[in-house]
């Protein structure tokens, strides 16, 4: 399969796994807060779940892709700008304090597998100190941390609608 046949298979995957998510009011107010650079939180968490999937595919890696995809789509699921003032602090870090937030908004809204919740609470290891479990959880933190570089250095963009 060439590689827009590859990518046409991956965006249809997400947008099959993670389709109540991606329609849910809170996902979508999420494009309003920028996560990195100049690209939202919504952007972010989707990038993230393109990238566990090539880095799955192209390792070889024996993971649930449901749990992969909606996982790293609700990784940052805080739903608050972490730049507002009203969120920096030296006694609430966001890199360390938002997994949980994430996890517990996430799971008001959804019923959340094992792998989803270990994904969602440790992918800012080595910050959240306890190592994922699963490995869904070690991708996810992989494409997170290549997304965040990446989203940094504006080499990846926000795009026009997104």
């Amino acid at each position: 399969m060439g590689k827009s046949g590859r990518m046409w298979k991956i965006e249809n995957l997400i947008k099959s796994e993670g389709k109540d998510i991606l329609h849910s009011g809170n996902h979508k107010s999420t494009r309003k807060a920028i996560q990195h650079g100049n690209v939202s939180v919504r952007r972010h968490a989707i990038n993230v779940a393109r990238y566990s999937l090539l880095i799955n595919e192209k390792l070889g890696i024996k993971c649930n892709k449901r749990d992969l995809i909606r996982g790293a789509l609700l990784h940052d699921y805080f739903l608050y700008d972490w730049h507002d003032k009203d969120h920096i602090s030296p006694f609430r870090l966001h890199g360390f304090f938002h997994p949980g937030i994430a996890l517990r908004n996430a799971e008001k809204e959804y019923r959340l597998s094992t792998k989803e919740k270990d994904i969602i609470r440790k992918h800012m290891w080595p910050l959240t100190i306890v190592p994922p479990t699963c490995r869904e959880a070690w991708v996810v933190s992989m494409a997170d941390k290549y997304c965040s570089l990446m989203e940094t250095l504006r080499i990846h963009r926000q795009h026009k609608g997104e």
